[in-house]
């Protein structure tokens, strides 16, 4: 099931997403043998920062429960989760936010309400599509 978690933190570091990473495999699905997570290339986004955050037998332990993918570097506007953020930032940080307080709340707010009510991505981008935009991506066969 899809469900949106979302964390305001001060930094971006390698260690607040080893952080975030722990708590949605102890804390959101402690009980799941695998999560998939997707991850955009994010410097941060990689494997080694559980290393960096956690001694090598948890961290270890965590990453044996995950199963990592990363979106495409040059097709974002294919990825759910950019979608989503697209979608927080329209009905949620399209204003001025005061201080951090008031970012953790709001943003607490819309994850609950999205949550509450998901709708499904409606992809209007078709295969055929895709294999003319994206022609340079695919690999070209030559028979004969």
């Amino acid at each position: 099931h899809r469900q949106r978690y979302v964390t305001a933190t001060d930094r971006r570091t390698a260690v607040d997403f080893a952080q975030i990473v722990k708590d949605l495999l102890e804390v959101r699905y402690p009980h799941a043998d695998k999560v998939v997570l997707v991850l955009d290339n994010l410097n941060t986004h990689k494997p080694a920062a559980l290393y960096q955050a956690f001694e090598p037998a948890v961290a270890w332990r965590l990453l044996e429960r995950l199963e990592i993918h990363h979106t495409p570097k040059h097709g974002s506007w294919l990825n759910m989760a950019e979608i989503e953020l697209s979608v927080l930032s329209q009905q949620c940080l399209n204003r001025r936010i005061p201080d951090a307080t008031t970012l953790v709340r709001e943003v607490a707010a819309w994850q609950q309400a999205r949550n509450a009510d998901p709708r499904p991505v409606n992809w209007r981008f078709t295969t055929a599509d895709a294999r003319i935009k994206l022609k340079r991506l695919y690999p070209s066969i030559q028979v004969g």
